[in-house]
């Protein structure tokens, strides 16, 4: 994939990835306007977020890790992808099937694992109901990342990036409908939004097996089998496992922390949809983007081609995410007012929420480097050291999450999960400076890096000042989203402004991508 193309892959997925967070954050305003931070609310929030802790760790977090640079390996070769596409999938059906089953029976037990503070209260009983209703989306979801694992592989970047529009198409129907229908106390919200997760999940599983059957790979339920290359797949797709289950253990070590803390739940999952969007759009993007291009150049050998590939990317990932962190550290606090303060969202949930945003900001940059880190050992198999450098992760976000809980609240887990971004991606990156000139920065993302942080930090006084001047606008109703509206405008029109003058980057250079 040439520069271009990666540049333009790169602006498919995160148009996309944008779509769905704007649609996430009108989810997430209406969940926060019926229930709050209630227990209802703070119920389903770790209901949902079980089959997306476990979906982490067998697909996104490795699985597909693994499949990928196999897959494009066998694509770029004269070896049967197709026959090895279907073996992997009818492979994690299998094992996914096994799971959701014993995750349904035993799910009082999870739901202890992963919010113990629960215990005794109603918020424990209705987590174990949400939870087996929410799990199946496990199987669901899953499927679909192998399948969006090939297409992207294919360099077909579009239905595999719109799937997770689909899940917030369906919940804001369902709100929709409920409200039509007369839906009005918290647990029948909370029952409309339960049952749309599976539904949901179904909906993405169609929309990416439909685009890939359309690619020439329509993958079908079987028996699986154990075969040389599903060997191969699973011994390298271990020690990501692993890593995956000690990132996931990290939240976990979050979501524990906050359990004991009424309402800590819901405010730090509100929070992390802020800064989840630019993490999603830049992140995640070049994520998926880059392990298929790096994969294929190391493959063919193009050293200097995967320098280039892995330097830009970091260079449009810090480029957009550096201001991202500036505003979520300089504004919280008018950003989660106007976003979630209503109904049964309180004022003082505002205050709350806005305090882990500013803290989540602190450490955007990090979560976002480690998705262009990480992909140079997947690329090459190399799954062992990312597992070591989340072990060592692990540890601080422990000692940091349960050690400071005590004196400082609930903001520990925040403090805890930005810390230890910021280790990753320091172990990540001592790590790679073993893999030759491919993993080396060039001089041109050295020259640009540090014209961004000024860029940045100008964007942040500019911002600081505007906020000050128009915060009477921000209690206002109707005239506080306009103010909102104005005041982001302010932000991106000064970093852009400042970044061009100090020739941080090219205004052409995102035009070009774009229309690409």
């Amino acid at each position: 994939m040439k520069p271009i193309r990666l540049m333009a892959g790169f602006f498919t997925v995160g148009l996309w990835t944008f779509l769905s967070r704007i649609l996430g954050f009108v989810r997430d305003i209406l969940i926060a306007s019926y229930l709050g931070t209630g227990p209802v609310a703070e119920a389903f929030l770790v209901a949902f977020s079980l089959p997306n802790l476990f979906r982490r760790f067998f697909a996104e977090g490795a699985f597909n890790m693994a499949f990928v640079p196999m897959f494009s390996k066998k694509l770029e070769g004269d070896e049967d992808a197709h026959r090895f596409a279907q073996d992997a999938f009818v492979g994690l059906g299998g094992i996914l099937t096994v799971l959701t089953v014993v995750g349904i029976v035993f799910m009082p037990a999870l739901v202890t694992m992963i919010a113990s503070g629960f215990l005794g209260s109603e918020r424990f009983d209705l987590a174990v109901y949400y939870g087996r209703i929410a799990f199946p989306y496990i199987l669901f979801i899953s499927l679909g990342a192998l399948l969006s694992g090939v297409l992207n592989a294919l360099g077909r970047f579009t239905a595999a990036a719109a799937a997770p529009v689909l899940l917030n198409v369906v919940f804001l129907t369902a709100m929709t409908l409920g409200g039509i229908f007369g839906a009005e106390t918290e647990k029948q919200i909370g029952s409309l939004l339960v049952w749309s997760v599976p539904i949901a999940g179904i909906a993405q599983l169609t929309l990416v097996w439909i685009a890939a059957k359309r690619a020439g790979f329509a993958l079908v339920p079987g028996w699986p089998k154990l075969t040389p290359d599903l060997k191969r797949l699973a011994i390298i797709a271990a020690p990501a496992a692993l890593a995956g289950g000690v990132v996931q253990i990290n939240l976990l070590v979050g979501r524990q922390v906050a359990s004991f803390f009424d309402g800590a739940v819901a405010w730090l999952s509100y929070a992390d949809r802020l800064y989840q969007l630019p993490l999603g759009v830049v992140g995640i993007a070049i994520g998926i983007v880059l392990l298929p291009d790096l994969s294929r150049r190391l493959r063919a050998g193009d050293e200097a081609g995967g320098k280039d590939a892995f330097n830009r990317a970091c260079e449009i990932s810090l480029a957009l995410t550096i201001p991202a962190a500036v505003a979520l550290m300089i504004i919280p606090l008018p950003l989660v007012s106007v976003l979630y303060e209503r109904g049964a969202f309180t004022s003082d949930d505002t205050a709350a929420t806005a305090i882990a945003v500013a803290i989540y900001g602190l450490g955007l940059p990090a979560f976002v480097m480690q998705k262009a880190l990480q992909p140079l050992f997947f690329a090459r198999e190399d799954t062992k050291r990312p597992f070591y450098y989340a072990l060592v992760a692990l540890a601080l976000n422990a000692a940091l999450a349960i050690g400071l809980s005590p004196i400082i609240g609930f903001t520990a887990a925040a403090i805890g999960t930005t810390a230890t971004g910021w280790a990753t991606v320091a172990l990540l990156w001592r790590g790679s400076r073993s893999m030759g000139n491919a993993a080396q920065f060039d001089e041109r993302f050295r020259k640009r890096l540090w014209r961004i942080v000024l860029a940045a930090l100008g964007m942040g006084l500019v911002l600081a000042i505007a906020a000050t001047i128009m915060k009477p606008f921000f209690g206002m109703a109707t005239i506080r989203y306009i103010a909102l509206l104005v005041l982001v405008g302010i932000g991106i029109v000064s970093y852009f402004g400042i970044g061009q003058l100090l020739g941080a980057f090219r205004l052409a250079e995102f035009r070009g991508a774009l229309r690409r």
